[in-house]
């Protein structure tokens, strides 16, 4: 019969659940104080991008009860010890406030953009040169789309600002799948990529939690790869590779595990099959992809409204067609068969193995 935990070990666990249950929720509280400000910033310069979705929209308190759900589930991995403490911005405030004012500061550009519904700032960059035309625009009406230094360094308080500080507990909800991918192996010898890895909160979250990993990622934009690796820092090295996804510079069978957070929203259909032909050509025979993106239509037909508003009021022009496409066929055609998928608030976790 297994030992019982120790009374310090379960008031060590209690305590890191708690810590992690009220980071999140100051966090959600935070940025949706950001949100509000920059909604009245949005009024007062006159504009306003409403739109009436015709199909069903959550209430107020079934998405904050969806949300809290997730906190929970993330809290406890963090109190059992499966997954790292997630890590609050503003613990640096100088440096978190100086982002936000930059992000006020560019909000009249940003909001000029969508009212002329002009998505082309990225295409003026130098980096624009040779890339993929649907790469080179302004994807959510931001400032030179992915490729300047600019949007790299405002991308993860605006992304969170957009979602009410959640992003990050989104994003996490990737963390208990790896480990299950990983459990039992020896770390050093695993090989996780990170597919368009941008900035690198999740790798930074992964090696928080495995830090002997061999870990890549892989992203189109010097500029985000730039800002990754500050946000690496002073982590063991993770190798970041520049390139297209649609042609992975790694050899064929060379990853245990492949990551891949909200890209296919941005990709055309199909770009989201080859891109899903890498990552089948690169992971292993019984290699795990964990998959995160957004909600489609049908995961939660009472939320539909909401993803049907979404590109309206942002630049995503791929998504009305991600909404509706049939990601299992996807994955099944590229010889990835399904082994869990689970929601996670306005996203959802999809995990696939390659066949042995």
């Amino acid at each position: 019969m297994a030992a019982s935990p120790s009374p310090a070990r379960l008031l060590s666990r209690g305590l890191g659940f708690a810590t992690e249950l009220g980071a999140s929720a100051l966090r959600f509280g935070w940025y949706y104080g950001v949100n509000s400000l920059a909604e009245r910033q949005v009024a007062q310069l006159g504009t306003s991008r409403r739109y009436k979705p015709t199909r069903p929209v959550p209430t107020r308190q079934e998405l904050i009860a969806d949300l809290g759900r997730l906190m929970l589930l993330d809290a406890e991995g963090v109190s059992a010890g499966r997954l790292p403490p997630s890590e609050v911005d503003a613990l640096d405030l100088p440096a978190h406030l100086g982002r936000l004012r930059q992000m006020f500061a560019d909000l009249p550009a940003t909001v000029a953009r969508r009212e002329s519904e002009d998505a082309a700032s990225a295409k003026a960059e130098p980096a624009a040169e040779g890339l993929p035309e649907y790469f080179t625009q302004d994807f959510h009406f931001q400032t030179g789309g992915y490729l300047s230094e600019a949007s790299a360094r405002l991308y993860d308080v605006q992304v969170e600002t957009l979602f009410y500080g959640v992003a990050n507990v989104m994003r996490r909800a990737a963390l208990p799948f790896i480990a299950d991918a990983v459990a039992g192996r020896d770390q050093r010898e695993v090989r996780l990529l990170d597919v368009a890895c941008g900035t690198g909160r999740l790798l930074r979250q992964i090696r928080l939690a495995w830090p002997a990993m061999q870990l890549a990622g892989v992203d189109l934009s010097r500029a985000y790869l730039d800002e990754a690796r500050a946000h690496l820092e002073p982590l063991r090295p993770v190798e970041l590779l520049q390139s297209n996804v649609e042609a992975l510079p790694l050899p064929d069978a060379s990853q245990d595990v492949v990551t891949c957070v909200f890209l296919f929203h941005e990709l055309p259909p199909d770009v989201r099959r080859r891109v899903t032909g890498e990552i089948a050509r690169v992971l292993k025979p019984g290699g795990t992809l964990v998959f995160v993106d957004s909600l489609q239509m049908g995961d939660r037909p009472g939320w539909d409204g909401l993803l049907e508003a979404f590109p309206v009021r942002f630049h995503e022009p791929y998504f009305r067609h991600y909404a509706i496409d049939d990601l299992d066929r996807m994955f099944a055609d590229a010889g990835l068969a399904p082994h869990a998928t689970m929601p996670a608030f306005l996203a959802k976790v999809m995990v696939r193995r390659r066949a042995l």
